[in-house]
């Protein structure tokens, strides 16, 4: 039997659990063995059994610090040796995704979806975008104003509206979110740009903040340094934003700033 391989990406879950899916062939053909070895990046190896839940997966790893959710990673069946053989893809430049790092490939999608916010208003109402909104190949997203404010959990009436209000203006100065108009379908399901003969309504747009990991690495209050950000499509950076990219360009040696993109000015961060 020839070798199988299959790409996929990690979710928290497999990560806290210490599983990986297996490829379908090589599942059908072991599953009677009580173990099978399995090398992680050819550094670590470990007996795992395999077990189907919804799919064939293998249990028993202990996933490394730095794989985190939406890492790649490519599930290899030696048939001739009988183990199989996981690797990450890493990144030529590893990158910082709205503030966590990452070191091999990812997808953008389920990094998206896969998030753990802590319990500030403001993390409750950016997980609301990302869990529910409709994300995009590159993970932006978009969700209705009005399914935010009746899903973001912060609950209802004038002073839910006040706290939602303050958290998505906060969210809109650390450039995380910006408000667009989108359409929705009969159904409800969400689309940006609007489709026509489909009925408009306010929405808010998520990009994920992705930059170059700094040199040296901060946690806890700090300062973020003014940085370049992808609009939705269409829109255009306001006045006030490229008299602000001007500046950072005289002052901060800031670099072009191309089509569809924006300058979100320095700011403080919490954590």
């Amino acid at each position: 039997m020839k070798t199988v391989s299959r790409r996929l990406a990690l979710w928290r879950a497999d990560l806290e659990a210490g599983v990986c899916a297996a490829p379908e062939e090589a599942a059908e053909a072991l599953h009677e063995h009580d173990t099978v070895i399995v090398v992680l990046d050819n550094r670590q190896t470990f007996e795992c059994v395999l077990e189907q839940d919804v799919e064939w997966q293998l249990t028993g790893l202990s996933w490394p610090i730095g794989y985190r959710p939406g890492v790649l990673v490519t599930v290899t069946w030696h048939p001739g040796r009988g183990d199989f053989v996981i690797r990450p893809e890493p990144l030529d430049e590893p990158l910082r995704v709205d503030g966590v790092d990452y070191f091999y490939a990812y997808d953008p999608k389920v990094v998206t979806r896969d998030y753990e916010p802590d319990k500030s208003n403001r993390a409750k109402v950016l997980h609301t975008v990302r869990k529910m909104g409709r994300v995009f190949e590159d993970g932006s997203a978009v969700l209705s104003e009005d399914l935010l404010s009746r899903r973001s959990g912060l609950g209802r009436g004038a002073k839910a509206a006040f706290l939602l209000r303050n958290a998505v203006d906060q969210l809109i100065r650390e450039g995380f979110l910006t408000r667009v108009t989108g359409s929705v379908d009969p159904a409800g399901h969400p689309s940006y740009p609007a489709v026509e003969g489909e009925a408009l309504t306010e929405m808010v747009f998520y990009a994920p903040m992705v930059e170059p990991i700094p040199f040296e690495s901060h946690r806890g209050d700090h300062w973020v340094s003014g940085f370049i950000r992808k609009l939705p499509r269409g829109a255009q950076p306001s006045e006030k934003q490229m008299a602000l990219y001007r500046e950072a360009v005289e002052n901060e040696g800031i670099g072009p700033l191309a089509p569809g993109y924006t300058f979100v000015k320095k700011h403080h961060r919490n954590g």
